[in-house]
C-alpha cells in the first residue's frame, strides 16, 4: 500500500521544493554567470576590433579631462594596448571554462551530494577570477589608475559594478552551509558506515578467539 508520502499527487509538489534548494541556486548562478562570461570572450574573439577600441582609448586616455594631471600614466603604445586586450580575452575564455565545468560539477552533485565540496571549489576559482577581472582591471586599474570615470564615451565602470554584484552574489550562495550540507551528511554517514563496519569486525574477531560461534 503507497505511503503518503510516495503518492503521486505529492511528488510533484517535492519536486518543486527539491528545485529550490541552496545546491540548485548555486548550479543556475554558477551556469548564468558562465554562459554570460562566455558570451563576452566569444563576443570579443568573434568581434575583435569593438572593445579593442575601448581597451586602446582607456589606455591611452584621450578621453579623459582636458587637463587631467595624470596623463603621464597613459599607454600610447597599440602593442602594448592590443596585448592587455588579448589579455583580458584570454582571462575571460578561461573563467568561462572554469565556471563552465563547475556548473557540469554542480549539477552532477544534485544527484551525488559527495561531488558539492569539488563542486563549490571549481566554482569559487572561476567567481574569484570575474571578481578580479571586473574588480581590480576595470574598476581598479581601468576605473582610478587610467581615470576611466572621467570618460562619457568609453567608460565601462558600470558593466564591472554589475558583474561583480552578480559574482559576489554567487560566491556567497555557494559558500553557504546548507550549500555543502548534503556532502557533509553524506561523510558523515560514511564515516558511522565504515566505524560499524571495523567494530563489528572487532566484535567476530574477538568471538573467534574467545570459541564462540
Amino acid at each position: 500500500m503507497p505511503t503518503p508520502e510516495n503518492t503521486p499527487s505529492t511528488r510533484p509538489a517535492e519536486r518543486m521544493l527539491a528545485a529550490g534548494t541552496l545546491p540548485v541556486a548555486a548550479t543556475l548562478l554558477t551556469g548564468t554567470i558562465a554562459l554570460y562570461i562566455a558570451l563576452v570572450a566569444f563576443g570579443n574573439i568573434t568581434d575583435f576590433e569593438t572593445n579593442q577600441q575601448f581597451v586602446r582609448h582607456v589606455l591611452a586616455m584621450d578621453t579623459t579631462f582636458k587637463d587631467n594631471g595624470l596623463k603621464w600614466r597613459a599607454v600610447e603604445s597599440t602593442a602594448l594596448q592590443d596585448a592587455a586586450y588579448v589579455g583580458i580575452i584570454a582571462w575571460e575564455t578561461l573563467a568561462a571554462l572554469i565556471l563552465g565545468t563547475a556548473t557540469v560539477l554542480w549539477a552532477r552533485a544534485l544527484r551525488r551530494p559527495e561531488g558539492l565540496r569539488r563542486a563549490q571549489l571549481t566554482g569559487s576559482i572561476g567567481l574569484m577570477m570575474i571578481l578580479l577581472l571586473f574588480g581590480v582591471g576595470f574598476i581598479g586599474i581601468g576605473g582610478e589608475w587610467f581615470a576611466m570615470w572621467q570618460s562619457e564615451a568609453w567608460n565601462g565602470l558600470d558593466a564591472a559594478i554589475r558583474m561583480i554584484t552578480f559574482a559576489g552574489i554567487a560566491l556567497i550562495a555557494t559558500h553557504l552551509p546548507a550549500a555543502t550540507a548534503g556532502a557533509r551528511t553524506q561523510s558523515a554517514a560514511d564515516t558511522a558506515s565504515t566505524a560499524d563496519t571495523a567494530s563489528a569486525a572487532d566484535a567476530a574477531g574477538g568471538a573467534l578467539k574467545e570459541g564462540r560461534p
